[in-house]
């Protein structure tokens, strides 16, 4: 049995008006359920959850998305993300990189890719979710969700289903520490045995931090990052 990646999850101090400017970007639905907002993905492309918190961000996220371009439409990526509440910000990147750094309305950093990253072709427009994160959590993720190590070089890892579309990569040392309480975290599905489940991922490396109610367990990567496996159906 594996873990199915049903979102990457981010908390909000609003989750509806977040959920809203990325549902608008990446024209996603927008689904309302008992832990926030869901914007589902399908087989290519990765689903996105909004949680509400009272936890400020304060310091750079330890993952964002990157969206891609292709040669016509990078500056209206941008401009699009801009009209819906998008700012410019500064996380140091150098005047030559070409890449559009940008905050969505909670400040979470998000990357507008120029159309000659071949890296990220044919990933579909959420190309990639870039974590900081060691090669032995690339590893980790590889082996919790059965999908194929796509990069493995110099440290940094990156995964991909076996159906394509996004990747989630790992940019390998230095890690940044972790964020106390989680304004991120990966949001899996067991649709069977949660016991059982929980056993795999401790064998795999994880580490159990809690159980909580309506069938959450909370787990922490070998890097310390949150997950939190969901028995049954997503919006129940």
């Amino acid at each position: 049995m594996t873990s199915r990646l049903l979102a990457v999850a981010f908390g909000a101090l609003d989750p509806d008006q977040t959920a809203r400017f990325w549902a608008a970007l990446l024209d996603r639905d927008v689904v309302a359920d008992a832990d926030g907002v869901l914007l589902p993905g399908d087989d290519t492309q990765v689903g996105l959850r909004f949680c509400p918190t009272r936890a400020e961000k304060r310091e750079p996220n330890r993952l964002h998305l990157h969206l891609t371009s292709d040669a016509s439409d990078q500056g209206t990526v941008v401009a699009r993300a801009l009209d819906l509440g998008a700012r410019h910000v500064d996380v140091g990147q150098r005047p030559e990189e070409e890449h559009v750094v940008l905050g969505d309305p909670e400040g979470n950093e998000l990357c507008v890719i120029p159309p000659e990253s071949s890296f990220l072709a044919g990933c579909g427009l959420l190309g990639e979710v870039a974590c900081d994160g060691t090669r032995e959590v690339g590893l980790f993720w590889r082996d919790v969700l059965s999908w194929p190590l796509v990069w493995d070089e110099g440290g940094e890892t990156a995964v991909q289903s076996p159906h394509g579309g996004t990747k989630i990569a790992w940019g390998g040392p230095p890690v940044a520490p972790v964020t106390v309480p989680a304004r991120q975290w990966f949001e899996l599905l067991a649709d069977g045995d949660r016991a059982g489940e929980v056993d795999r991922l401790l064998s795999l490396g994880a580490a159990l931090v809690s159980e909580r109610d309506l069938g959450v367990v909370v787990l922490a990567d070998p890097d310390g990052n949150e997950l939190r496996l969901r028995t049954g159906r997503p919006d129940a």
